[in-house]
């Protein structure tokens, strides 16, 4: 199971953290994928961790935007900072093929 949470409004220049909470707990070597879907725009991947741990961040996301763990809790999270308006999108956590519920982010003055 994959549990979303995090999120909500904040403005340009701002930090959220989005969690990605999973049950029932991280093995070794998981795969993990966050995505993102602006309203009227498909689903575009934002970054993802693979098996052999290698982390890769879409341009935008690059400097900004970070995947990190918590395997005492189960939780995988994306750090993101500097937020901008075009940030704004409902944000998916893919856990080895799971996917959360989305949370929704906006950014705007």
């Amino acid at each position: 199971q994959v549990v979303q949470s995090g999120g909500g409004s904040v403005q340009p220049g701002g930090s959220l953290r989005l969690s990605c909470s999973v049950s029932p707990h991280i093995l070794p070597n998981y795969a993990v994928a966050w995505y993102r879907q602006a309203p009227g725009k498909q689903r575009e991947l934002v970054a993802d961790k693979r098996e052999d741990g290698h982390i890769e961040y879409q341009n935008f996301a690059k400097g900004r935007f970070a995947i990190l763990a918590n395997d005492t809790v189960n939780t995988i999270y994306l750090q993101m900072t500097s937020l901008r308006p075009e940030d704004t999108a409902n944000y998916y956590c893919n856990f080895d093929g799971y996917w959360g519920q989305g949370t929704q982010v906006t950014v705007s003055a």
